[in-house]
């Protein structure tokens, strides 16, 4: 159904002012354009909402009965108008992402120094967490974009992957397997394993990956990050499995990284977008910048 906004605003200041020419004045319109606006209004409606003399011009009983509703209808769309108004404002006056926490520790600090002399009045407001509430922050057009592990997502959402990256076992420098150029999963039995919690995408990743075989690991702790996986694994309680971009971050020099096998575990980080939600100019800068570093890492 069709809603002749600008006969229910001409409608609203005619009833407020009580004249035509009062209205027309307030709309910056011509008596005889705002007429034109009335009659459209009242003959889509089917029924009068003005009686009108040369002096004088009062709401019919319909009329009374439609002002409140049409300026509470009014009021609501110039609220709603108001605030698409500052979502665009703030679209171009900063920009806010969502990205692992893994990835934004380590490696979005210099990007930002970079990305930061080039647009130094652009605060960046970043999300760093699980994949699952980046993407909801996409969607919601509260992030313009999200750094991620690519999986199935809403229709309205698009997915560009960027790398493939392993997972790896972590183990302190002077552990015997440290001085392996692999390990198989079957080599972890009876070892004290540190996993992640369950709301974790890398631990799903895992899981699914060994299938029943995870149940037969000695997995005794269970922690929210993986820099306190780490913290774990340098006191010598434990050993942990984590996706090897996450080495830089939770590596010291006493710890030591081996990869995986029989299976090898990788995930794919990507980029999450809206569909049909272009980025501002400072987000496409600062998303080009996190693209090249992590394909740098790919071709490393």
């Amino acid at each position: 159904m069709r809603i002749d906004f600008l006969g229910i605003e001409a409608f609203i200041s005619i009833a407020e002012r009580g004249s035509f020419s009062g209205a027309a004045a307030h709309l910056n319109l011509s008596q005889t354009a705002l007429s034109h606006r009335m009659k459209r209004l009242e003959n889509d409606l089917g029924i009068k909402l003005f009686t009108r003399t040369t002096r004088h011009v009062a709401l019919t009983p319909a009329g009374k009965e439609l002002l409140p509703k049409a300026r509470t209808m009014l009021a609501t769309l110039e609220s709603a108008y108001e605030h698409l108004k500052i979502q665009g404002r703030e679209k171009h006056t900063r920009v806010t992402i969502g990205c692992l926490p893994t990835i934004a520790t380590y490696y979005l600090p210099p990007i930002l120094k970079a990305f930061s002399a080039d647009f130094p009045e652009i605060p960046v407001h970043i999300h760093d967490t699980s994949a699952d509430l980046i993407a909801e922050l996409v969607q919601s057009g509260r992030a313009e974009f999200g750094i991620t592990i690519v999986s199935a997502n809403g229709w309205d959402l698009d997915m560009r992957p960027l790398l493939k990256e392993s997972y790896v076992l972590l183990c302190p420098r002077g552990h015997a397997l440290a001085k392996r150029k692999k390990v198989d999963w079957a080599d972890l039995k009876g070892i004290p394993l540190v996993r992640i919690s369950p709301q974790a995408a890398n631990r799903f990743i895992i899981d699914d990956a060994l299938g029943p075989r995870r149940e037969f690991l000695l997995w005794r702790y269970e922690v929210q990050h993986v820099a306190t996986a780490a913290s774990m694994v340098e006191s010598g309680i434990a050993l942990t499995v984590i996706p090897r971009l996450a080495i830089d971050l939770a590596r010291g020099p006493s710890l030591v990284e081996v990869p995986i096998v029989n299976p090898s575990v990788t995930r794919t980080l990507g980029v999450v977008t809206k569909r049909g939600s272009p980025l501002s100019e400072p987000g496409q800068s600062l998303l080009k910048r996190i693209t090249k570093s992590l394909r740098s890492e790919k071709s490393g």
